[in-house]
């Protein structure tokens, strides 16, 4: 836990990692432009967060989107749809993917 602390306050976040992550885990459900459309997100029920509405963006800290990618989910009182993410993402990578979903969000 600690190593996991003082790499994320040492890792100066990169939205441009992120997208490679996100590419390959996230886009298939929340879709390649963020929108929720993937398509496996087609079928799920609730739909996949919607990254670009700014309603997504009015209740969210990157703390609670961390949260979200590392504990899933079912564990945040979200979609059990949602897998967690905290055993196959560091926490750099993790950082990584929340500053990536933070260019999708609206000018406000």
């Amino acid at each position: 836990m600690l190593l996991s602390l003082l790499i994320s306050l040492s890792h100066a976040a990169d939205a441009d990692a992120g997208k490679a992550t996100y590419d390959v885990l996230c886009s298939t459900c929340h879709g390649a432009t963020g929108g929720g459309d993937g398509v496996a997100g087609a079928s799920l029920t609730p739909k996949p967060a919607d990254f670009t509405d700014a309603a997504f963006w009015a209740e969210r800290t990157d703390e609670g989107i961390t949260k979200l990618i590392v504990e899933g989910g079912m564990a945040n009182g979200k979609s059990p749809l949602m897998p967690p993410f905290g055993a196959s993402l560091d926490a750099a990578k993790t950082a990584d993917v929340v500053a990536y979903l933070r260019t999708f969000k609206p000018a406000e």
